[in-house]
């Protein structure tokens, strides 16, 4: 199924020289790395796809911007530039800016959660479900049906199962869900979008048993513009009207800026209308981050965060960014390589289980196929699956993922066709060579969100 390649709308201005290593060389530092993808060196790897978090490319508008930040400590300038377009793009009356979205996280979540308490999302992503644990609540993923079953293609595959989530809330009692989480698009699920009817449908779940909304907006533009292709009512609307009407259907917003804003450092918290909130969320800001009107960020910073609100909504950008992605699933079509389909917005998720079946879920198909990427051409993924997911907080035991992925995420205004045809030639040769990839066993690892530094080992039978 041919798909023809999306030109970029922009000239390149400014490149960086890639490493050159030989096989050799990536499987002595894949050794050295202890065969966990986070501790490469990144001028070890080729073709980096480990993140689309702050790895993407400012425009030359951004780069002037750097240049004019204002470097205050408090009430600087580029301060309240950056609430502003804040406010204009989301609807929300207060902006808080943070280092990232981890920080927004960190900022939010305790005030809301606490033990005895659960939280519900569409699908948490592992930072997410790691800030909703450390606040003492429980988090529970509620994604429809579809999304489980990666060669089954839907619009919206990131939905919320509505009907289940309202069994969990009389489940566990109203008063006992501290937060319903909206993630869009649904990163854990294969970078999946979320319609404006389902956001709807939730927020009016949640109104009816009083419990907040909040909206992981990393991907906010991305999803977007998957409702102005796929949701028939929003197909005349313009990206930012889109946006205005997403974010109606919650309270709050956390956002990693270091994505659809396409900076290298930055996050934000939204409040809609709750002073009481936004005054506890200053305290906490000024705690953990520095001072309201810099949230743990440069002036420079804030400053390229407020001209990348508004270029990660261009329809020619999204177009070209959406084009990408369609490219390379069409591709992998070619080959007969299973991915979550249809392909997502930041990024293309292979079903490392299909690929390699012989490995079962205790021994990460999906980190396994991350690391044979790496052996075979220099490119860094990581895994989406059962390694990532990490052991049940009671018991210790190994949970088992929904999904075992591999996520090809691609930073934004970096790689070209060329890149991705390299991407798709790697696969098709470990494809090829699948009954020789081995599975992995862990030999250490910290006691929360361990893929970050756990180490490995490949099993040898």
């Amino acid at each position: 199924m041919a798909v023809k390649y999306v030109p970029e709308p922009f000239r390149i201005k400014m490149v960086e020289t890639i490493k050159m290593m030989s096989r050799e060389e990536r499987i002595k530092a894949m050794e050295e790395a202890k065969y966990n993808m986070f501790n490469l060196k990144g001028e070890d790897v080729y073709i980096d796809l480990l993140t689309d978090s702050g790895t993407n490319a400012m425009s030359s508008k951004q780069w002037a911007g750097v240049m004019e930040g204002d470097e205050a400590y408090a009430g600087a300038r580029s301060y309240y530039k950056l609430v502003e377009a804040g406010q204009d793009l989301f609807g929300y009356k207060f902006i808080q800016p943070v280092h990232q979205g981890r920080a927004a996280e960190k900022v939010l979540f305790p005030l809301k959660m606490g033990k005895g308490k659960v939280a519900i999302s569409n699908m948490f992503f592992d930072t997410t479900r790691a800030h909703v644990e450390l606040a003492g609540a429980r988090a529970i993923d509620c994604v429809v049906a579809e999304a489980k079953d990666p060669s089954h293609r839907a619009p919206f595959k990131g939905n919320m199962d509505v009907k289940k989530m309202e069994e969990i809330i009389k489940e566990h009692g109203a008063e006992n869900v501290a937060m319903i989480v909206m993630t869009i698009t649904n990163n854990s699920a294969g970078g999946q979008p979320v319609s404006i009817q389902n956001l709807k449908e939730v927020y009016e779940v949640a109104k009816k048993y009083n419990i907040p909304v909040n909206i992981d907006a990393a991907r906010f533009a991305e999803n977007a513009y998957f409702v102005k292709l796929r949701e028939d009512e929003f197909k005349d609307k313009s990206i930012k009207e889109i946006v205005k009407e997403m974010f109606k259907y919650a309270d709050t917003f956390t956002m990693s800026a270091k994505k659809d804003a396409i900076v290298n450092m930055g996050g934000l918290i939204g409040i809609k209308d709750d002073e009481e909130l936004y005054q506890l969320v200053k305290g906490n800001t000024i705690s953990f981050e520095g001072f309201v009107t810099y949230g743990g960020l440069g002036g420079r910073d804030l400053e390229a965060l407020s001209i990348g609100l508004y270029e990660g909504l261009d329809e020619d950008y999204l177009k070209y960014r959406n084009g990408q992605m369609e490219y390379f699933a069409a591709k992998l079509d070619d080959a007969g390589i299973a991915y979550q389909a249809p392909v997502g917005g930041h990024g293309l998720f292979i079903d490392a289980k299909a690929m390699l079946p012989h490995i079962p879920y205790y021994e990460f198909p999906g980190h396994a196929l991350a690391v044979q990427l790496y052996i075979e051409a220099g490119i860094r993924t990581c895994d989406i699956g059962s390694f990532m997911l990490g052991n049940d907080p009671d018991t210790g035991e190994q949970l088992e993922a929904d999904f075992e992925f591999t996520r090809f995420a691609i930073p934004r205004r970096v790689y070209t066709q060329a890149h991705i045809d390299i991407m798709v030639d790697a696969l098709i040769k470990i494809k090829e060579e699948a009954a020789n990839v081995p599975g992995y066993t862990i030999t250490w690892e910290p006691p929360i969100l361990r893929h970050f530094q756990a180490h490995l080992e490949p099993i040898k039978k």
